[in-house]
């Protein structure tokens, strides 16, 4: 943020004399500003794609009242919630009650900041950008427990205590099928990672073509996200037959809308992660955007890496309108049976390719046969 301040001093010389640490705290606001909009205008987009997307394979035509062909459904959603009644069980724990809606949300949308959606157009280029992703949304967890465990409602227990156990398993999981990509590029930092993927083999430049094993750690790290997620088939503590909806049974008007936005972020952030680690981020084949002008490849690597993004989202929301809802023992047996077992023989393998080949992936080695 301080090299952002450094560099609009220099590029506005009327602001030279304002302190150094009062433009930086400018920036830090109007960029969370900008993150957060953008947040929620996606959440707010996306529960109508996915109306829309439910409604196609329904055989049916979807929201279509409000605004043209109903695309302005989100807002008026939003406008019912927040004139809605908040209302809060007489025998809930009134402060945890409150709290829990708020931890889910920022768990959510704060793994946003690191999010590298065009080559100069990311909040913070962390080091640790995939460590923080991890640790931050792990908020989550502590969010949903705490739902559970103050709206005094059996159902909401049951369905909070489901929800931890089910993201602490599938954690494991996606943590160990990222780590490919870090090897790879020999940095957790995602915008390193999204670099190393660029170059003069287009498509298979991707970590998605490196190698047999990232291949494999695509798929698997997409299934056990899927899950982390709490998306159909695995959305076993939201399961309206036996749970109520869940650990947000007793929740309704804006604190209920902020559960929801969190689940079309966090669906945001697994799909941005998909695309920075194995899908190129913001690399097109056989186009540099880096040779462009700086706001023409801006621009044209924020298009790239929503256009992936985004259809690793709508993907996410086909299968949910698709697949049958798995057994609670069928879901805990997947990721600690197979999942996991599976993401550390293809971290070994991935492991053992990148020293045997002195870190080659498999584009590199057919060119230095031909080269």
């Amino acid at each position: 943020m301080e090299s952002l301040a450094i560099s609009l001093v220099d590029a506005v010389p009327v602001l030279s004399g304002v302190p150094l640490w009062t433009i930086t705290l400018l920036v830090m606001v109007v960029v969370a500003a900008a993150v957060l909009t953008f947040a929620l205008t996606y959440s707010g987009l996306a529960t109508y794609v996915e109306r829309k997307v439910a409604g196609d394979i329904q055989a049916r035509i979807g929201p279509n009242r409000v605004g043209p062909v109903g695309i302005l459904q989100f807002l008026a959603d939003g406008i019912k919630l927040l004139l809605k009644e908040d209302i809060i069980p007489a025998k809930a724990d009134r402060f945890l009650f409150i709290l829990a809606p708020y931890l889910v949300f920022i768990g959510s949308f704060a793994a946003f900041v690191v999010v590298p959606f065009g080559m100069g157009l990311i909040a913070s280029d962390l080091n640790i950008g995939i460590y923080y992703v991890m640790a931050i949304t792990s908020l989550v967890v502590v969010g949903v427990m705490l739902a559970g465990w103050a709206s005094n409602n059996k159902w909401a227990l049951l369905g909070g205590m489901r929800a931890a156990a089910q993201i602490v398993s599938y954690e494991i999981p996606v943590g160990m099928a990222l780590i490919p990509a870090v090897l790879i590029a020999g940095s957790l930092s995602l915008q390193d990672i999204v670099r190393s993927q660029g170059g003069l083999f287009g498509i298979f430049g991707w970590n998605l073509f490196h190698n047999p094993f990232t291949f494999f750690s695509f798929f698997l790290y997409y299934v056990a996200a899927l899950a982390e997620t709490n998306r159909t088939p695995f959305d076993i503590p939201e399961a309206e037959s036996e749970l109520v909806s869940g650990y947000h049974v007793e929740y309704s008007g804006i604190r209920f809308a902020f559960f929801f936005l969190a689940e079309y972020g966090d669906m945001f952030v697994v799909s941005s992660l998909a695309t920075a680690c194995f899908l190129g981020g913001w690399h097109v084949p056989f186009l540099n955007a880096e040779a462009l002008p700086a706001v023409w490849g801006n621009l044209f690597s924020l298009g790239v890496f929503l256009g992936k993004t985004l259809s690793l989202v709508v993907l996410m929301m086909w299968i949910r309108w698709t697949l049958p809802r798995l057994r609670v023992d069928q879901l805990m047996r997947m990721s600690w049976k197979y999942l996991v077992p599976l993401t550390f023989f293809n971290l070994l393998g991935v492991s053992l390719w990148l020293l045997l080949f002195q870190g080659r992936g498999v584009p590199q080695m057919i060119a230095s046969l031909f080269g």
